[in-house]
């Protein structure tokens, strides 16, 4: 396995995993549609096969991630990836780095939690304004669990 960062070489096979992860290549994030093929990220290959990817946004002393998916779970891909981003982040003289998950996505709330993230906001029915600019996103989600609010985690770096 590789890890890389995103780069015009690598752009379009990323772009296609973004479209096949999130049914297109924009993020609905707190009511604001951001085009994942503008973001910096890093990438996990094995062979040709992209099987990780994190994609993250620098704003001022922020780093936000805008996409996060491991298709090989508990192999330490994921960890690697979000370890990088906070190297990133730490790089850019950030302050923290955030994330929006969504509340039917329980495995994410253990995960994060896991590695040092804090619970910060809960944004009610915030999936309701995210309908109306990205209509594919689906009325439930993990566990068939109503897809209805958004949760902010943030780790102080």
């Amino acid at each position: 396995m590789e890890i890389c960062s995103v780069n015009p070489a690598n752009r379009k096979q990323i772009n296609e995993f973004i479209s096949s992860q999130w049914y297109s290549t924009d993020m609905v994030i707190r009511g604001e549609v951001v085009d994942l093929t503008t973001v910096d990220g890093f990438a996990v290959f094995d062979a040709e096969d992209l099987i990780g990817l994190i994609t993250y946004r620098i704003m001022e002393d922020e780093c936000e991630i805008t996409s996060f998916d491991s298709l090989r779970e508990n192999q330490g891909i994921g960890t690697s990836l979000l370890n990088k981003v906070k190297e990133e982040a730490v790089k850019q003289n950030c302050k923290k780095v955030k994330l929006i998950t969504t509340n039917d996505n329980i495995n994410a709330l253990r995960y994060y939690q896991k590695r040092g993230f804090d619970m910060v906001h809960l944004y009610p029915n915030a999936l309701d304004i995210s309908r109306q600019l990205k209509p594919t996103i689906p009325m439930s989600g993990d566990f068939g669990i109503p897809l209805k609010h958004e949760i902010e985690f943030e780790i102080i770096l």
